[in-house]
Protein backbone atom coordinates (compact mmCIF):
# COMPACT_ATOMS: atom_id res chain seq x y z
CA UNK A 1 0.00 0.00 0.00
CA UNK A 2 1.38 3.36 -0.99
CA UNK A 3 -0.95 6.37 -1.13
CA UNK A 4 -4.26 4.72 -0.26
CA UNK A 5 -7.25 7.03 -0.25
CA UNK A 6 -11.01 7.13 -0.71
CA UNK A 7 -12.65 8.70 -3.73
CA UNK A 8 -16.27 9.58 -4.36
CA UNK A 9 -18.12 7.81 -7.15
CA UNK A 10 -18.29 10.06 -10.21
CA UNK A 11 -19.37 9.74 -13.85
CA UNK A 12 -15.67 9.28 -14.66
CA UNK A 13 -15.15 6.26 -12.39
CA UNK A 14 -18.54 4.56 -12.05
CA UNK A 15 -17.86 2.01 -14.81
CA UNK A 16 -14.55 1.03 -13.24
CA UNK A 17 -16.28 0.78 -9.87
CA UNK A 18 -18.86 -1.62 -11.29
CA UNK A 19 -16.08 -3.87 -12.61
CA UNK A 20 -14.66 -4.53 -9.13
CA UNK A 21 -15.03 -8.26 -8.55
CA UNK A 22 -14.30 -10.37 -5.50
CA UNK A 23 -13.11 -13.97 -5.81
CA UNK A 24 -15.76 -16.31 -7.25
CA UNK A 25 -15.99 -18.23 -3.96
CA UNK A 26 -16.86 -14.97 -2.17
CA UNK A 27 -19.65 -13.83 -4.48
CA UNK A 28 -22.35 -15.35 -2.28
CA UNK A 29 -21.19 -13.20 0.65
CA UNK A 30 -21.40 -9.72 -0.89
CA UNK A 31 -23.53 -7.91 -3.45
CA UNK A 32 -21.90 -6.59 -6.62
CA UNK A 33 -20.85 -2.95 -6.61
CA UNK A 34 -23.53 -2.07 -9.17
CA UNK A 35 -26.22 -3.33 -6.78
CA UNK A 36 -24.70 -1.29 -3.93
CA UNK A 37 -24.65 1.84 -6.08
CA UNK A 38 -28.32 1.33 -6.94
CA UNK A 39 -29.09 1.15 -3.21
CA UNK A 40 -26.98 4.26 -2.62
CA UNK A 41 -28.90 6.09 -5.32
CA UNK A 42 -32.19 5.08 -3.69
CA UNK A 43 -31.02 6.14 -0.21
CA UNK A 44 -28.69 9.12 -0.70
CA UNK A 45 -29.28 10.53 2.78
CA UNK A 46 -27.99 7.30 4.35
CA UNK A 47 -25.46 5.74 1.96
CA UNK A 48 -21.78 6.74 1.88
CA UNK A 49 -20.23 4.94 -1.14
CA UNK A 50 -16.50 5.30 -1.78
CA UNK A 51 -13.81 3.77 -3.93
CA UNK A 52 -10.57 2.58 -2.39
CA UNK A 53 -7.65 3.70 -4.52
CA UNK A 54 -3.95 2.93 -4.07
CA UNK A 55 -1.85 5.32 -6.12
CA UNK A 56 -3.58 5.18 -9.49
CA UNK A 57 -5.08 1.73 -9.00
CA UNK A 58 -8.67 1.03 -8.03
CA UNK A 59 -8.54 -1.76 -5.42
CA UNK A 60 -11.98 -1.83 -3.81
CA UNK A 61 -15.30 -0.35 -2.86
CA UNK A 62 -16.92 0.38 0.46
CA UNK A 63 -20.27 1.75 1.42
CA UNK A 64 -20.98 3.14 4.84
CA UNK A 65 -24.43 3.86 6.21
CA UNK A 66 -25.16 6.65 8.62
CA UNK A 67 -28.17 7.12 10.84
CA UNK A 68 -30.55 4.33 9.88
CA UNK A 69 -33.48 3.57 12.15
CA UNK A 70 -32.76 -0.06 12.84
CA UNK A 71 -36.15 -1.42 13.79
CA UNK A 72 -39.63 0.09 13.27
CA UNK A 73 -40.68 -0.87 16.81
CA UNK A 74 -37.61 0.86 18.30
CA UNK A 75 -37.42 4.39 16.83
CA UNK A 76 -34.54 5.41 19.12
CA UNK A 77 -32.29 2.59 17.88
CA UNK A 78 -30.46 4.52 15.16
CA UNK A 79 -27.35 2.88 13.75
CA UNK A 80 -24.41 3.58 11.45
CA UNK A 81 -21.53 1.55 10.08
CA UNK A 82 -20.21 -0.50 7.20
CA UNK A 83 -22.85 -1.60 4.69
CA UNK A 84 -20.71 -3.13 1.95
CA UNK A 85 -17.08 -4.01 1.37
CA UNK A 86 -15.73 -5.35 -1.92
CA UNK A 87 -11.98 -5.74 -2.28
CA UNK A 88 -10.93 -6.78 -5.79
CA UNK A 89 -9.83 -10.41 -5.92
CA UNK A 90 -6.22 -9.67 -6.81
CA UNK A 91 -5.88 -7.04 -4.06
CA UNK A 92 -7.08 -9.05 -1.08
CA UNK A 93 -4.81 -9.75 1.86
CA UNK A 94 -2.92 -6.46 1.47
CA UNK A 95 -4.63 -4.38 4.18
CA UNK A 96 -7.24 -2.66 2.03
CA UNK A 97 -10.15 -4.19 3.94
CA UNK A 98 -8.74 -2.96 7.24
CA UNK A 99 -8.18 0.47 5.66
CA UNK A 100 -11.83 0.53 4.54
CA UNK A 101 -13.18 -0.36 7.98
CA UNK A 102 -10.91 2.23 9.60
CA UNK A 103 -12.14 4.85 7.10
CA UNK A 104 -15.78 4.16 8.01
CA UNK A 105 -14.87 4.33 11.70
CA UNK A 106 -13.09 7.66 11.15
CA UNK A 107 -16.15 9.07 9.37
CA UNK A 108 -18.37 7.81 12.20
CA UNK A 109 -16.14 9.52 14.78
CA UNK A 110 -16.21 12.72 12.69
CA UNK A 111 -20.00 12.56 12.91
CA UNK A 112 -19.85 12.16 16.70
CA UNK A 113 -20.69 8.46 16.84
CA UNK A 114 -19.31 6.02 19.40
CA UNK A 115 -20.03 2.68 17.72
CA UNK A 116 -20.48 1.19 14.29
CA UNK A 117 -22.24 -1.89 13.00
CA UNK A 118 -21.85 -4.28 10.11
CA UNK A 119 -23.39 -7.56 9.05
CA UNK A 120 -21.89 -10.68 7.54
CA UNK A 121 -23.17 -13.82 5.97
CA UNK A 122 -22.07 -16.82 8.03
CA UNK A 123 -20.36 -19.67 6.27
CA UNK A 124 -17.09 -21.30 5.30
CA UNK A 125 -14.90 -18.81 3.48
CA UNK A 126 -17.00 -15.86 4.63
CA UNK A 127 -15.83 -12.60 6.20
CA UNK A 128 -16.63 -13.40 9.84
CA UNK A 129 -13.01 -13.97 10.95
CA UNK A 130 -11.97 -10.71 9.28
CA UNK A 131 -14.56 -8.68 11.18
CA UNK A 132 -13.87 -10.42 14.49
CA UNK A 133 -10.12 -9.72 14.13
CA UNK A 134 -10.96 -6.03 13.66
CA UNK A 135 -12.90 -6.00 16.93
CA UNK A 136 -16.51 -6.43 15.82
CA UNK A 137 -18.54 -8.53 18.24
CA UNK A 138 -21.79 -10.30 17.38
CA UNK A 139 -24.79 -8.61 19.01
CA UNK A 140 -26.93 -11.75 18.93
CA UNK A 141 -29.18 -10.15 16.32
CA UNK A 142 -29.74 -11.27 12.74
CA UNK A 143 -30.58 -9.07 9.77
CA UNK A 144 -31.77 -10.78 6.61
CA UNK A 145 -30.09 -13.99 7.74
CA UNK A 146 -26.80 -12.21 8.43
CA UNK A 147 -24.97 -11.84 11.74
CA UNK A 148 -25.01 -8.30 13.16
CA UNK A 149 -21.70 -7.14 14.59
CA UNK A 150 -20.90 -4.03 16.63
CA UNK A 151 -17.59 -2.25 17.14
CA UNK A 152 -17.16 0.16 20.06
CA UNK A 153 -15.09 3.04 18.67
CA UNK A 154 -13.58 3.80 22.07
CA UNK A 155 -11.92 0.37 21.98
CA UNK A 156 -10.72 0.46 18.37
Amino acid sequence: MTAVRLEKITPDNVESACRIAVRPDQERFVSPVAWSLAEAYAQPAVAWPRLIVDGDELVGFLMGFFRIQWHPNHPDDVRSGLWRLNIAADHQGKGYGRFAVEAVCAEARRRGLTRVFTTWEPGEGGPERFYLRLGFRPTGERSGGETVGQLDLAES
